[in-house]
């Protein structure tokens, strides 16, 4: 973290950027079922691939434009923007970045695996949840 800026500081823009990209990405779902209708978005998920088309987008001109032009700000953008707006809009942004990041640093190993993990360590994860409240109801 920044000298800069305070911990305080840094937990107020991640909560401010998380509040608006949770409400932008509640925002998209709901013009989406207008413009496509109820029964596309049922057989479809179309707004969650919109979210993470568009947040792994965005997240890929932040990264960008913060190891160009961030400056001083750079570590307030990232947590608000990065951290808490397209955190709080899509986590797949988050994990889009990593899986590059690994990938350009050559370790291709570690990007297969964590891509890997992450896909089957979430719809386990889910699977489980699932199960154990059905079990418990």
């Amino acid at each position: 973290m920044s000298a800069s800026l305070s911990p305080v500081a840094a937990l107020v823009n991640v909560a401010i950027g998380g509040a608006f990209g949770a409400v932008l990405r509640y925002q998209l779902g709901r013009s989406m079922t207008a413009w496509l209708g109820p029964a596309a978005m049922t057989a479809f998920p179309w707004a969650t691939l919109a979210v993470n088309a568009i947040g792994s987008l965005a997240m890929g001109l932040l990264a960008g434009w913060l190891a160009f032009r961030g400056g001083a700000s750079g570590e307030q953008l990232r947590l608000l923007l990065g951290v808490g707006l397209l955190g709080g809009f899509t986590t797949f942004s988050a994990f889009s970045l990593e899986l590059v990041l690994l990938i350009e640093r050559g370790q291709l190993a570690l990007a297969a695996l964590y891509a890997l993990l992450s896909v089957a360590l979430g719809i386990s994860g889910l699977f489980a949840g699932l199960a154990l409240m059905r079990a418990a109801a």
